[in-house]
């Protein structure tokens, strides 16, 4: 960086009032400097000739205009020629500066102040409120007007044991008794201190580190949690305040550490692969209870709370459809037969309350109707059909196929709701002809068929909803949900049935082949 002497600046400068101020003949005939220093130079010299004050090169001196400069002068001299509290009450410029500005602005007349001496009071009592921090140390030493560091000289030299030779001038005098008293109200302070950072640096850390709300009682928290704390903060406090303040026992806080640094291997690592594994090939519909139920069929032991445990870790979560507000279409006032069933859906023997209904899938492609015949003593779908269209030959064809699964002497109630694919002649010259027992729900009341509801919303959720079907076409779907109604029977687990799907609960019972 180039420095250039007075009479080189006002060269330059007088060069650039005579050309009007423009720089770059000034530039071209000299060689220097660049426009902004020609602009500061223009700047100082002006100020020179105005107040007759030579800046000596200090430009750091003009970052104020004149009148503040001026108004900093005027001020400190008002507080007794205290640089500091002047600083810190208008807020600028450094102490350093401001008494640049006075001995130019103001010559004289900060003298008078300069060498005030203090009693032993005032610096008692300057000490005082540094270590109890009534105030900082910067509006300490504004108040008493002197500098921070000759505030602390004054601390060293009231209480450090190091500094007893500097107190044989005479200018300090102060009893034992009173120094013992300052003494223990300053070590009490500090162990306050102390304690409060502890507390400060604890909170930050819950926040930080275990990602919890800073306000959570420590006493909640977990060893594993606490020992994460203290870890992270030994290097800042001791290791015994650590532990008495979270409550962690040492060999606790030990036993953690060593987890910490020797993870153990997972136990569970052969059982969370089965369990993925038994998710996926169900659909994805068998919650914890079922996967459970699976593993004990496999000879595996493990608690059902491990289970649920693993499940809830590895995401592997049963979506449904959200519930619904109730609705129901009000149906027509025709005459019907009576409700038989009565929402007593148990049956002690196959074949004796059946249930049937029909529901829709609407899919990109199309729609599809599944009408199904529902037994009521487990559960398995009799007989099913599936159709584009909600006519009476879907309902009927069912019906049929239900009717020749019965035994001489087999004569079950079948239950509907008042639709008309149950009130046709066709539908009721059937179960005549069966010797079927018909029985409907009410009018406008789903819940009386809530059996054979709990089978389309149990279907639906597992196979239809949370799935994209945007490229499947009508008769993929349908052998789709064929293959689903067969899974349903021959292997899908029901607790009720003892974990058993419903045909081998039917095997057991050696109620079929």
């Amino acid at each position: 960086m180039s420095v250039y002497t007075r009479e080189e600046r006002n060269k330059a400068v007088e060069l650039y009032i005579k050309h009007q101020k423009n720089a770059t003949p000034v530039m071209r005939e000299l060689g220097y400097p660049g426009r902004r220093s020609l602009a500061r130079w223009y700047k100082i010299y002006t100020e020179e000739q105005e107040t007759g004050i030579l800046q000596h090169g200090r430009l750091w001196l003009l970052k104020h205009p004149l009148e503040k400069r001026k108004y900093a002068v005027r001020c400190c001299i008002e507080n007794g020629c205290n640089f500091t509290k002047t600083v810190r009450d208008i807020g600028y410029p450094s102490d350093k500066t401001l008494k640049v500005w006075c001995d130019e602005l103001a010559p004289g007349a900060c003298k008078e102040h300069i060498g005030k001496r203090y009693n032993i009071e005032d610096k008692r009592r300057g000490v005082e409120t540094l270590c109890s921090r009534e105030g900082s140390s910067y509006e300490v030493a504004a108040m008493l007007g002197i500098s921070r560091s000759a505030l602390y000289k004054w601390k060293i030299a009231l209480l450090g044991k190091e500094y007893e030779n500097a107190m044989a001038d005479h200018e300090i005098e102060l009893s034992s008794k009173s120094k013992e008293e300052l003494l223990s109200e300053i070590e009490l302070l500090k162990k306050q201190m102390k304690r409060l950072k502890l507390e400060n640096d604890v909170l930050e850390a819950t926040n930080e580190i275990i990602k919890k709300d800073p306000g959570v009682d420590r006493e909640r928290l977990t060893n594993k949690e606490k020992t994460l704390l203290i870890g992270a903060l030994r290097k800042e406090h001791p290791l015994k305040e650590l532990i008495d303040y979270t409550g962690i026992k040492r060999s606790t806080f030990f036993y953690h550490l060593n987890l910490q640094r020797n993870p153990v291997e997972d136990k569970y690592s052969i059982v969370k692969e089965r369990i993925i594994s038994l998710f996926k090939t169900n659909n994805r519909c068998y919650g914890y209870r079922r996967i459970y139920a699976a593993l004990v069929r496999e000879g595996k032991k493990i608690s059902e709370k491990i289970v649920r445990f693993l499940m809830k870790e590895n995401s592997l979560i049963v979506y449904g459809k959200k519930k619904l507000k109730y609705s129901s279409y009000l149906g027509e006032n025709a005459p019907s037969v009576e409700n038989i069933i009565k929402r007593d859906f148990h049956a002690d023997a196959p074949n004796a309350k059946w249930l049937t209904d029909i529901t829709e899938f609407h899919i990109p492609t199309g729609k599809i109707y599944l009408s199904p015949v529902i037994d009521c003593f487990d559960g398995i779908a009799v007989s099913w059909t599936i159709g584009t269209h909600p006519d009476s030959e879907l309902a009927n064809s069912m019906l049929d196929m239900a009717i020749s699964t019965l035994k001489p002497g087999e004569h079950p109630i079948i239950h509907s709701d008042r639709g008309c694919h149950y009130r046709w002649p066709g539908w009721i010259s059937r179960a005549d002809e069966a010797k079927l027992i018909r029985s409907m729900s009410k009018k406008a009341c789903s819940p009386d068929n809530s059996a054979c509801e709990g089978f389309f919303g149990r279907l639906k959720n597992e196979m239809f909803y949370n799935r994209t079907w945007s490229e499947v076409s009508i008769d993929e779907f349908i052998k789709i949900l064929d293959e689903y109604i067969h899974w349903y029977n021959e292997k899908r687990i029901k607790i009720s049935l003892g974990a058993m799907s419903p045909l081998e609960y039917r095997r057991s019972l050696n109620l079929a082949a």
